[in-house]
This record gives C-alpha cells, structure tokens and sequence, in this order.
C-alpha cells in the first residue's frame, strides 16, 4: 500500500489537557503519516465511528485523567465489536507502570509513559501496523 499511515490521535473522556497530543500529533505528521485530531473530550464511540470514518490504520489515545483503565479498553472493545481488526491501537500519558499489563491484555498494543521520545512511537507504530 502506497498510501501514508493514518493515524487517529484522540483525547478520550473529560481530561482537558491536550499538550502532549499535539506534540505527538505533529511529531508523526513530521515523520510522513498522515493525522487526524479529534480534538478533547471524545467518548469512545466517538472515537471508534471516527476511526472508521477516516479508514485510519492506528488509533493512538493520550490520557491524563486516570480513566485510562476504562476508557481505553473499551475503544478497543467498540472496534472489535465493529470487526475492525486491522487497526492499531496505542495509548499514551500519565498512566502508572502497574496498569500497563492489563490494558495490552484488553486490546491496547502499547503503551507511551511521559518523557518517551516521540521517534519511539514513531518507530513502533511503522513496526506494528496492521494493513492487509
């Protein structure tokens, strides 16, 4: 496939701090793919229709909140209820070492902690997505 890598950079649920997405979001638009910003404060459906909307190959949420053990399982749920099984699905933001094991276990792929060089994510979305 010719295309750029399409990612779908969202903030699920009521954190209003979107720095750290914008950084991303420009960091993978640096780095050739193509992003679409859903902007704050987005429900999981929102974020799923979206992502379907859009034909995006990875999904990456940033989230500060604390909800991250709620709201990031069930996008991957949404997807796979909607037979989307092709898309990449990765989170990032202040969420504790501990909770990481659980949240790949429901479906997150990864997952980015403050202070991961932006080349890290890069490089693991071209690793890792999923085109057929």
């Amino acid at each position: 496939m010719n295309r750029p890598i399409r990612v779908l950079v969202a903030k699920p649920g009521l954190d209003g701090h979107d720095r750290g997405a914008k950084v991303i979001a420009r960091a993978l638009r640096d780095a050739g793919m193509e992003v679409i910003y859903t902007g704050l404060r987005q429900t999981p459906e929102q974020i799923v229709s979206a992502a379907i909307q859009e034909d995006v190959d990875v999904v990456a949420m940033s989230i500060l909140s604390g909800a991250h053990s709620t709201l990031l399982p069930k996008v991957a749920d949404l997807l796979k209820n909607e037979d989307v099984d092709d898309v990449l699905v990765i989170g990032g933001g202040v969420i504790p070492v501990d909770d990481i094991p659980e949240l790949k276990e429901r479906g997150i792929a990864e997952i980015f902690t403050p202070g991961t060089p932006t080349q890290v994510t890069i490089d693991y979305i071209k690793e890792n997505i999923k085109r057929k």
